[in-house]
């Protein structure tokens, strides 16, 4: 219902937009796209014409720039780049946070990243180049290296003078963090517990040591699950020696877990997540014909094995009727294990521990709604070309079809990920090709076997 009311809303707001543009009003469209949250900013360019879209983006406030610029894929946020002038880039992105200075900072021309690292005081330009240090999603990469840390053997009262005194404290924060004489991490401080407690109340008597700190090195899709799993707001993050280097906030952790539903959906179709709705004609022809000419190469090898049995199709026209029926049962059966198989390692819920039951349990599903379905396909099918036959032909077909639909469902996954190639990307080809031959292949060759003998 959440997700049905916001695309409403976007919609209805996107109707208002190409209805002031069109009736060639910019004041109403400058109302309309100020009152928007960057995030919904970058959502409605998204959605806009190559030609709309320039028209909108000079209208937002120029404070809202860089968030906006955050909130975009990566052609769009490389196409809005292109047509800003320098100045307003350095501008753009001055007052963003470090972490998402770091998200942007390697699409910028080189011109612009200097003057960046020229406006910046010494101690956030060496944050900026240590979370810059580490691999693209990483936790390094995520987090935000500003962070107020307390000693444990300080007071209440004397944390709250120094909050006073520093004035603000960055967004997100929900903790303060426990650091030894050496910055190591041990545990944290929530801001409710300093509100509620008398101000000579030692540290070291509220720590909260139960969450464990995120290592630099972790990829940014466990961190994501450490955080649906715990529930966390925000995690501390250390280096091999337990050194406090920063923390992630549940902002950025939403938006991984978004790119990680974009990238299943889209993946699938063999499609790039980042490609603009509006991207270039040549371009997004180029880039789809790579698949396309790859899912062609598998139809000749289906279409390969049909013709080792045209002889049979010649005699059995009954055969070529009902040979659809096969592959696609195969194929449904096949991406359903696909889709939960895919899903389970993207949340990191299959491995080598628990692959026999997931496979047992999956043949076990197909064999029976292989039996099942066999049954009614095959009886359906006697009735239709009153042969007997033909019905056992195709419900045996259909079972070892759905047998093996559920065996690739569960080892294609696995298969790619330990070649490093994406299941999601790559699954749906490779499945697809695998059912229709061993569909054809097991119906034309029983068919061949019971009919012509």
């Amino acid at each position: 219902m959440a997700d049905t009311a916001r695309h409403d809303h976007t919609s209805r707001q996107l109707r208002m937009l190409s209805q002031a543009l069109d009736s060639g009003r910019l004041g109403p469209v400058r109302r309309l796209v100020n009152t928007l949250s960057p995030a919904e900013i970058g959502h409605l360019l998204e959605s806009l014409p190559p030609g709309k879209r320039e028209v909108v983006w000079g209208l937002v406030d120029a404070e809202d720039d860089g968030e906006v610029l955050l909130h975009v894929g990566d052609e769009v946020r490389e196409a809005l780049i292109a047509d800003m002038d320098p100045d307003e880039l350095v501008a753009a992105v001055g007052d963003l946070d470090i972490d998402d200075l770091a998200d942007l900072v390697e699409d910028l021309p080189d011109q612009v990243i200097d003057e960046v690292l020229k406006s910046m005081d010494r101690e956030n330009r060496e944050r900026l180049e240590q979370v810059l240090s580490y691999p693209e999603d990483s936790a390094g990469r995520l987090m935000n290296p500003d962070v107020v840390t307390v000693r444990a053997d300080v007071s209440v009262d004397v944390v709250l003078r120094y909050l006073r005194l520093r004035g603000e404290l960055p967004e997100h924060t929900d903790h303060l963090y426990v650091v030894s004489r050496r910055h190591q991490y041990l545990g944290r401080v929530s801001l409710a517990a300093l509100l509620t407690h008398e101000p000579g109340m030692p540290i070291n008597e509220l720590i909260d040591d139960e969450q464990p700190a995120i290592p630099v090195e972790m990829s940014a899709d466990q961190v994501a699950n450490q955080f649906s799993d715990r529930d966390w707001l925000s995690a501390p993050v250390v280096d091999g020696n337990n050194i406090l280097l920063g923390r992630i906030t549940i902002d950025d952790v939403v938006d991984i877990i978004r790119d990680q539903a974009d990238h299943q959906t889209l993946a699938s179709a063999g499609l790039d997540e980042e490609e603009d709705l509006f991207s270039p004609v040549p371009r997004a022809a180029r880039r789809r014909a790579l698949w396309l000419g790859i899912n062609l190469a598998t139809a000749f090898l289906a279409s390969w094995v049909i013709g080792l049995f045209q002889a049979t199709l010649e005699q059995v026209v009954a055969l070529a009727v009902l040979m659809p029926i096969v592959a696609s049962m195969g194929g449904i059966a096949g991406t359903q294990t696909l889709t939960l198989m895919v899903r389970g390692l993207a949340l990191g819920q299959v491995g080598f521990g628990n692959m026999r039951a997931l496979l047992t349990k999956e043949m076990l599903v197909g064999a029976l709604n292989g039996l099942v379905w066999a049954v009614v396909v095959g009886s359906l099918a006697a009735l239709w070309f009153s042969d007997l036959r033909i019905g056992l032909v195709i419900a045996a077909a259909m079972s070892i079809n759905l047998m093996v639909a559920a065996l690739a469902g569960v080892a294609i996954p696995l298969l790619l990920r330990r070649l490093a190639i994406d299941p999601a990307l790559a699954g749906g080809v490779v499945l697809t090709t695998v059912t229709d031959v061993i569909g054809f292949l097991a119906f034309l060759g029983l068919g061949t076997a019971l009919l012509l003998s």
